[in-house]
């Protein structure tokens, strides 16, 4: 029984390393070096990996990432469940990511990097986190893990998603009748939704407008989230203030893509949360054991509604 490693060689030797010490009752491979293609049960992977069908025994495609977007589902044969990545490495990261962005932007950051560079010295007002209400768009475990902890910095929190959640000291939205008070009160919007045909292009003029006047974006979703040429205009217009963006489409965007010089935009590399090998390890090693044994796995996708 092996299991097929397929994303970042260096932290692939990690994994390596890991399973060694963990599960070595499994035959742990890095790719392309996949040995026997009939003896691999299990695959890891960040991208799709093409024709599956070369591998006549898998059992389940683990993404590597808590996103699973990047898979054409139907290429994946039906009786083999894709799982995503659900560990403690990632949420911590997320949160960590969010509550700096969150920050950057209630403490005018954004604005003091731009007086640096004129070398204008100019105190703004400083206001008190409970003054700021944050809204994050998708309540999954990442979004519910990042509101839970924006309340702990003493931000007002409220959150939006598709079906109805309830969360401790956070006001949660549902639906499509609730989406308009959502965005109404949200004055640093944080997009935390899975992308689905339904999703892309979400971050759009329509919601912008929607949004307070001078209110702030923060994405952390994927790229194909947002309208660039929309939250361009916004910002010029002065509806939106500022926005943290951490992914794109295409990644990185084009060199002469005007977000990269935006004065009131700061730009990441699709770093807010990473897998960590150990924590990933020890989720991925729970899931297979439930596997083998019949009991159900944790983060299998849903196939009809596409995470």
């Amino acid at each position: 029984m092996s299991f097929v490693y397929n994303a970042d060689p260096e932290r692939g030797r990690e994994w390596q390393r890991l399973f060694a010490q963990r599960a070595p009752d499994i035959d742990f491979r890095l790719w392309p070096d996949i040995g026997s293609a009939e003896e691999v049960r299990y695959l890891g992977t960040w991208a799709p990996v093409e024709d599956l069908a070369r591998f006549p025994n898998l059992e389940v495609v683990f993404s590597l990432g808590a996103g699973v977007d990047q898979f054409d589902l139907g290429s994946i044969p039906s009786h083999v469940p894709l799982v995503r990545m659900q560990e403690s490495g990632i949420v911590a990261t997320m949160q960590e990511y969010v509550a700096m962005a969150v920050l950057a932007l209630h403490r005018n950051l954004v604005d003091y990097i731009a007086q640096q560079r004129s070398e204008t010295w100019q105190a703004l007002r400083v206001r008190p986190a409970s003054q700021c209400r944050v809204g994050i768009l998708g309540l999954g475990q990442l979004g519910a893990a990042v509101a839970q902890h924006l309340t702990g910095l003493g931000f007002a929190c409220q959150g939006w998603s598709r079906t109805r959640r309830q969360l401790e000291d956070v006001a949660c939205f549902a639906g499509g009748d609730e989406l308009p008070r959502f965005l109404s009160t949200s004055q640093v919007l944080v997009c935390l939704m899975p992308l689905t045909a339904e999703t892309r292009g979400i971050l759009n003029a329509k919601l912008f407008t929607q949004l307070p006047r001078g209110a702030s974006l923060i994405n952390v979703g994927r790229g194909l989230h947002l309208v660039a040429a929309d939250l361009l205009a916004a910002l010029d217009s002065g509806q939106l203030s500022a926005a943290v963006l951490d992914v794109f489409d295409p990644e990185p965007p084009p060199v002469d893509h005007p977000l990269w010089h935006h004065p009131s935009v700061l730009i990441t590399p699709h770093i807010a949360s990473m897998t960590q090998p150990e924590s990933a390890i020890e989720r991925v090693l729970d899931n297979i054991a439930r596997h083998r044994e019949g009991r159900e796995m944790v983060g299998v996708v849903d196939r009809q509604r596409g995470y």
